[in-house]
């Protein structure tokens, strides 16, 4: 998909599955708004990934744990799409996102399942770190 047809995909469907990206994802993405909460947070960074929106991956990424750059994506790379599992809250500043993303490269499929953590500083979410394959609650 080339460029111009992926950002007109961008504009009528969000990567995320939430509806319209203007109006879902779109928001936190292409401004500077801050997402309201920590799984807003996640789902506007799946698109970005799926957009290859690397800068508001790294806006987005809390200075303790945020890495200098974002290698671009693999050639081929295709999102096929995210399922959140669980958000809560862990604190008054601090929450969990389960989630499972989906890819196809080269033709495998592949399966993305993390536990996001995510801080909130000054009235703004930040992604910390993930676990990979978090063991199932209970």
């Amino acid at each position: 998909m080339t460029a111009d047809a992926k950002q007109a995909d961008a504009a009528s469907r969000c990567p995320c599955g939430g509806g319209a990206y203007d109006r879902c994802c779109g928001r936190y993405v292409e401004t500077a708004l801050p997402a309201p909460d920590a799984e807003a947070l996640m789902r506007s960074r799946y698109s970005a990934f799926v957009l290859d929106r690397r800068e508001h991956l790294l806006a987005t990424w809390h200075a303790s744990t945020q890495p200098t750059a974002i290698e671009p994506p693999e050639p081929g790379l295709r999102w096929l799409g995210l399922e959140v599992r669980r958000h809560r809250l862990t604190g008054p500043d601090a929450a969990e996102v389960e989630f499972v993303a989906r890819s196809k490269l080269a033709g495998r499929a592949h399966r993305l399942h993390e536990r996001s953590r995510f801080v909130r500083e000054n009235g703004r979410w930040f992604y910390v770190d993930g676990e990979l394959d978090p063991p199932s609650p209970g």
